[in-house]
C-alpha cells in the first residue's frame, strides 16, 4: 500500500512539473508565426529574470505573449513591440540591453575591472622586485670585464 501511495504521488507530482505554457494563437501566415517565435525567444520574463518569455510558466509571461501576439495582429513592427514593451517594463525585458548612459557601467564595467586588476598586479610585482633588490639596473665596469673574458677567451687562457 505504501509504495502505491509513493508512486500515486510521484506521479501526480510529474504532472505538476510536466505542466508547460501552451500558447494555441492562430497566425495569418508562417512569417508571422516565425516573427512571433523571433520576438518571444528574445524578451526575458520580468518576473524569472533567466527565462525568455516563451518559456517561462509564469502568468506575467503568459500576458506578455498575448501583448506580443495582439501587437504582431495589430500590424506593428517587430521595434514598434520591443519599444512598447521597454516603455512598460524597462530595459529588463531585453537580453540585450542598449549601450545608453545608463547602461556604461553593465557594459564596460567587467572589462575596467580587469584592466584595473592587471595594472595593480603589475604594481604589486614592480614593488616588490625594488623592495628585494631585482631590479635590473646593469651591470658595473668589473662585471662588464669579468663578462667578456669569460665570453672571449685569449689563447693564452687555453690549456692544452
Amino acid at each position: 500500500m505504501k509504495r502505491f501511495a509513493a508512486a500515486l504521488l510521484l506521479g501526480l507530482a510529474a504532472l505538476g512539473v510536466a505542466h508547460a505554457a501552451i500558447d494555441t494563437f492562430e497566425f495569418a501566415s508562417e512569417a508571422d508565426r516565425q516573427r512571433y517565435r523571433t520576438l518571444v525567444e528574445e524578451l526575458r520574463c520580468p518576473k524569472c529574470q533567466n527565462q525568455n518569455i516563451a518559456d517561462s510558466d509564469a502568468p506575467i509571461a503568459m500576458d506578455l505573449r498575448a501583448q506580443v501576439y495582439a501587437k504582431l495582429e495589430e500590424g506593428q513592427s517587430d521595434a514598434q513591440i520591443i519599444d512598447y514593451l521597454v516603455s512598460r517594463y524597462g530595459d529588463f525585458v531585453l537580453y540585450k540591453p542598449p549601450v545608453t548612459a545608463r547602461t556604461l557601467l553593465l557594459w564596460y564595467g567587467p572589462g575596467a575591472l580587469l584592466l584595473g586588476g592587471f595594472v595593480l598586479l603589475g604594481v604589486i610585482v614592480l614593488r616588490r622586485r625594488r623592495a628585494r633588490g631585482e631590479v635590473d639596473v646593469g651591470l658595473s665596469q668589473d662585471e662588464q670585464d669579468r663578462l667578456a673574458s669569460l665570453l672571449n677567451p685569449t689563447p693564452s687562457d687555453k690549456k692544452d
